[in-house]
């Protein structure tokens, strides 16, 4: 068995051969690279094709979801009443616009607030810089006079300084503020934990109504609800009508891939915000505490402390969040950067899951080999894609032209991958049509011809595709490659609003 260490450095390694290869055979063979670009197009053709039909099916049922008045169907089930839905909003420098928005989605929910036990738990170690625990104070105060009647109870907490072997982020701050939570109220009260539902929301997630009444449909309807996470589906509407328009697009990418993989529920991992129980959660160990992507290391953990009998659900029902913004359109990129870099650190889990499906010989082969090409797939043609399709798929073309190849293939390769690249166009018209049918209300402030902003912005996505998609991705794949000093810390994305 690869040592641990040397199963990081493969996916990087993987990837910079793969990209070398492809220029050096440009110059020696530039036929054998136009043939796999050309292969390598239709490929991607045939995904984005998948994409358009997985979407359609998301959006139909999406529609149909939410036209559903859930609350009356659980009083119809019964049982219910008996949960508690404990909900974990770990905290760094938001707001207190943002919290309150955050507290105030909670408190509209059709469901019984009262049932909701909520934390806000503010990261605050010492290499955080400056804790500014005053001015949480004073936000928790005034988040405490609008909102402890409306819940069973709201807890505000400051995360200590993590030891040196955790990782200050959100995963380090969810499992420190759960467990203290476990012992100084839940225990006491003498709670099940069989009867809690843990909810790990980011601190801008804005909870549409519905979720709760429909999420306890799908656990009281599952075979095993234990055994199951639960996962919303995230837009990014808190600030779309104020953020950049290459935000715009690369959110609404985000919205649109996550909603075709929830109509492949056997593909899902869990993402961002979303629901499990909390029994589950004890018995695996918790968030892990010395990684960036907490939020889908959790369902691999539970993955393997079932022996493969664990899934994720979609629900369907919409939860909303922030574009990356910042007060400047640099501070804007550079945080988008880092967003998108963060969620591809997420190929710190080919080490993990390597070495745990190994020793696990419970879960099904057929289980193993899904999800870990799945994950390992989806890492290499985020990051080689659309490099090839657009800058590297050219680069054999040139160098046959100059070498004076006279070939079929060479001459009306050109004319393939045009007509591939107007076909593909079919993923980003409907991705545009969908993106409209999600926007929230026009605010006042924003003249009518921002709507014509929000169709003419997908001809930008070739470009957030680039250096938003293949270059953070290439990037995450090099630091867990070289180890060390570029290791990925948790970047904590801006949250401005206007």
């Amino acid at each position: 068995m690869l040592s641990y260490r040397t199963l990081e450095i493969i996916p990087g390694i993987t990837l910079w051969l793969t990209f070398m290869t492809a220029i050096v055979l440009s110059f020696i063979k530039p036929l054998w690279v136009i043939y796999f670009i050309l292969l390598y197009d239709l490929y991607w053709l045939i995904r984005i094709m998948y994409f358009v039909l997985y979407l359609f099916v998301g959006l139909k049922r999406y529609r149909a979801v939410n036209k559903t008045n859930w609350l009356t169907e659980i009083k119809k089930i019964g049982g219910y009443e008996k949960y508690y839905h404990l909900i974990i909003l770990p905290t760094k420098v938001e707001s207190y616009q943002v919290l309150r928005d955050t507290l105030l989605g909670l408190a509209h929910a059709d469901y019984d607030t009262k049932k909701f036990i909520v934390i806000l738990s503010r990261e605050c170690g010492a290499s955080a810089g400056q804790c500014f625990e005053d001015q949480f104070r004073e936000t928790a105060n005034l988040l405490h006079q609008e909102f402890d009647e409306k819940f069973y109870q709201l807890f505000d907490i400051i995360h200590p300084s993590p030891p040196a072997t955790e990782l200050r982020g959100k995963g380090s701050n969810a499992t420190w503020a759960v467990k203290k939570i476990k012992a100084e109220f839940i225990d006491p009260n003498h709670i099940p934990e069989e009867n809690i539902i843990v909810s790990n929301f980011d601190s801008d997630t804005y909870v549409y109504p519905q979720y709760f009444s429909r999420l306890m449909y799908l656990w009281l309807t599952a075979d095993n609800p234990h055994h199951h996470s639960y996962q919303p589906l995230t837009l990014y509407n808190n600030n779309i009508w104020d953020a950049s328009s290459f935000a715009r697009v690369v959110a609404n990418s985000t919205t649109f891939w996550l909603m075709a993989d929830k109509a492949r529920p056997e593909r899902l991992f869990t993402f961002s915000s979303h629901s499990m129980s909390f029994k589950t959660l004890v018995a695996v160990g918790y968030w892990a505490t010395d990684i960036v992507t907490e939020d889908s290391r959790i369902f691999l953990q539970c993955f393997e402390h079932y022996n493969g009998d664990y899934s994720t659900i979609p629900m369907y029902v919409p939860i909303s969040m922030d574009t990356v913004m910042g007060e400047t359109i640099w501070q804007t990129i550079k945080g988008q950067y880092k967003q998108m870099r963060r969620w591809a650190w997420s190929v710190e889990h080919f080490p993990w899951m390597i070495t745990r499906f190994s020793r696990n010989k419970n879960i099904p082969w057929l289980k193993k080999i899904r999800y870990l090409f799945n994950q390992t797939e989806g890492q290499f043609s985020w990051a080689t894609g659309p490099v090839f399709m657009l800058i590297l798929g050219r680069l054999p073309l040139y160098i046959a032209s100059y070498q004076g190849l006279e070939n079929v293939i060479v001459q009306n390769a050109p004319f393939v991958m045009e007509t591939i690249m107007a076909l593909a166009m079919i993923g980003v018209i409907f991705s545009a049509i969908v993106n409209v049918y999600f926007l929230p209300e026009r605010p006042a402030r924003c003249k009518k011809i921002k709507w014509l902003a929000m169709v003419a912005q997908w001809f930008l996505l070739p470009i957030t595709m680039i250096a938003f998609g293949s270059v953070p991705a290439t990037d995450a794949q090099t630091r867990l490659m070289l180890g060390g000093k570029f290791r990925l810390g948790f970047d904590v994305t801006m949250k401005h609003r206007k």
